[in-house]
């Protein structure tokens, strides 16, 4: 989910390049692929053209579409986050990427202290390459406040934002991004908690050039509608997407799944799917029966067209303990067996204590934690997948956890374990479901590092080969082996933060054998406790990291924090720390109220989705 707190991209390859491309993509065997330099994928940066619009991109002669959105995307050095991507299954050149895109919040106008005003929406990226991942062009999905372009129109959607992005290819050169949205369309304080999905397509159909495969935006449909009643309302939040690429009966099918709050507490995992390539979507079914306090859904589809649902379960009331549970559908979708739990586990959560005494998620300026530390919120995630074209019917499963027996007290009120003063490792644990037989392996490390933390996992798998990478903090400039499961990664104890982690990856073969030491992807340790939200005053890094696999090209997208520029919050009359404050443009007017920042776009704010190729 985004935080409301408050691309550019290098030119595409010229043809003789892309076609020298292909080529090497050809000759590659499956899981050949080699991380090289990172890549920039969102390009917010004033370099190379800025954002363009979805509608230019398949209409070239058409005259420049120009909004103030588009205009502040292409100059803002702005925030993104929650970085998803996807591989063209028909050709793995073609690459899209999508994040939580606040690069238009300031497209408006600025108060009487020339501070720009947050206004604008936060948005879907959509980030495009076809070159394998060594260049993005960057955009938006359209149906943006103040889109003017004829697309605009095929966005049937309610709401003035957009993030939590999640991609899917079908086999026939169609892409689907899923949301959620929220904010009112006519600036009322209400929120929706809408979830849709964007359908894109190849322009000249299923049979042309590949190149152009989910080029074109063909519209966006609610898939199920929130509210803001306080007691009665519902949220709809943390969404899942897959497409059925096998020659079952089920071929073509989009599945959709989310979480649903609601105003009275409970928490349930729902389904919607299409049968018509995303025109419309199905009433929203409820697959997480008897099973309370659930979030984090991921899809899988297995060859013989046989849909897997997993999600986190939480201890709740003594009523349950913390699991990865999954449910199963051999009918297309149209329904699920009862939920069962794959394993059990010690959860990974991030908390601390608020000044007010109030249990805090993440800290920073507003409100301070008691600890005095600096850190973004994190929790235990799980993350599936399967091998569509593979005989077998094993679902992919990784997740982050506590390794028993490392847990230790922190000293303070800052906790690892999901509660207050409780430390220890969180790991990156892995496990497979053999959906034809019921058997599930026993859940084991990925990587073992002796002083890290590791976070956000995701995997893919192809070609008989399962990928997976995570955030690593055994670059951690500030912790060792004697305080790294006591302190956020990046705090030392006086709660000053710097460069702390790396994102890591590795591979195993998807039946038998064991996982390859893991290979650092990042080439720069980046600093994640920068207070870029809630007005300069505490950290966000999203819920998740993304990677994918296809026809023997994996690439990998991660939050990055490398080209933010710190600074000196002038609204603190004592620096209680240091490393965590990022560059801003504020004064004291005469009746003491220190301004707003009037320098947004100076790189204070400049928070980006990076990428590269992945072993």
């Amino acid at each position: 989910m985004r935080v409301t707190r408050l691309l550019r991209p290098r030119p595409l390859a010229v043809a003789g390049v892309a076609a020298l491309s292909v080529l090497a993509v050809v000759g590659l065997p499956a899981s050949a692929s080699t991380p090289g330099a990172d890549i920039r994928v969102t390009n917010d940066n004033g370099a190379n053209g800025g954002y363009v619009s979805n509608y230019n991109l398949n209409n070239p002669r058409s005259p420049v579409a120009k909004d103030p959105t588009l205009a502040e995307c292409s100059r803002s050095r702005g925030r993104q986050n929650e970085p998803s991507v996807a591989l063209d299954p028909r050709n793995p050149n073609v690459i899209v990427g999508s994040s939580n895109d606040y690069c238009g919040v300031y497209n408006d106008s600025a108060d009487a202290d020339g501070a720009p005003i947050a206004s604008g929406p936060i948005w879907l990226g959509y980030y495009r390459s076809v070159n394998s991942g060594a260049s993005f062009q960057s955009s938006l999905v359209p149906g943006y406040p103040g889109d003017n372009t004829p697309y605009a129109s095929r966005a049937k959607i309610r709401t003035a934002s957009s993030g939590d992005p999640v991609l899917a290819w079908d086999a026939q050169g169609r892409l689907f991004a899923g949301s959620e949205s929220s904010a009112d369309a006519n600036g009322t304080p209400k929120g929706f908690g809408d979830v849709y999905v964007a359908s894109y397509v190849n322009p000249g159909g299923p049979s042309a050039a590949t190149v152009n495969d989910g080029k074109e935006f063909a519209r966006s449909v609610i898939v199920a509608k929130g509210s803001s009643a306080p007691t009665t309302g519902k949220f709809n939040d943390k969404t899942a997407i897959e497409a059925d690429r096998t020659s079952s009966a089920c071929s073509g099918n989009v599945y959709f799944a989310y979480s649903r709050f609601t105003g009275n507490g409970g928490v349930a995992i729902y389904l919607s799917r299409s049968t018509d390539h995303g025109a419309t979507f199905s009433a929203p079914m409820k697959v997480s029966a008897g099973v309370h306090d659930v979030q984090f859904p991921d899809i899988s589809v297995t060859s013989n067209g046989h849909v897997y649902i997993t999600y986190r379960q939480f201890e709740a009331q003594g009523q349950q303990i913390d699991a990865v549970d999954v449910v199963k559908s051999v009918d297309c979708g149209r329904s699920f067996a009862s939920p069962r739990a794959l394993t059990t586990f010690s959860a990974m959560g991030v908390t601390d204590l608020a000044t007010d005494g109030s249990q805090a998620r993440d800290c920073g300026d507003a409100p301070p934690c008691q600890s005095g530390y600096t850190f973004f919120r994190a929790d235990t995630g799980p993350r599936s997948t399967a091998d569509q074209a593979a005989a077998t019917e094993i679902v992919h499963v990784a997740y982050e956890a506590i390794v028993p027996g490392s847990e230790v007290p922190t000293g303070t009120t800052f906790g690892w374990a999901d509660q207050s003063g409780a430390g220890g490792q969180s790991a990156i644990y892995y496990l497979s479901f053999n959906g034809a037989t019921g058997v599930v392996s026993t859940p084991a490390r990925i990587a073992s590092a002796p002083a890290s933390q590791q976070l956000f996992p995701d995997l893919s798998v192809d070609a008989g080969v399962v990928h997976a990478l995570w955030w690593d903090s055994r670059n951690d400039v500030n912790n060792d082996a004697s305080s790294f499961r006591q302190r956020p990664v990046g705090n030392d104890a006086a709660g000053n933060s710097a460069p702390a982690l790396d994102v890591y990856a590795a591979t195993r073969p998807a039946v038998g054998g064991s996982w390859a030491t893991a290979t650092r992807m990042s080439d720069v340790t980046t600093n994640p406790n920068y207070e870029q939200f809630g007005g300069r005053t505490v950290p966000f890094a999203g819920d998740y990291l993304w990677i994918d696999s296809k026809g023997g090209v994996t690439y990998g997208v991660w939050t990055d924090w490398r080209d933010t520029v710190p600074g000196v919050d002038q609204r603190e009359t004592t620096q209680d720390e240091t490393g965590a404050d990022v560059l801003q443009c504020r004064t004291v007017r005469p009746d003491g109220v220190v301004t707003g920042d009037t320098c947004p776009r100076n790189g204070g704010l400049d928070q980006n989705i990076y990428g590269d190729l992945a072993p």
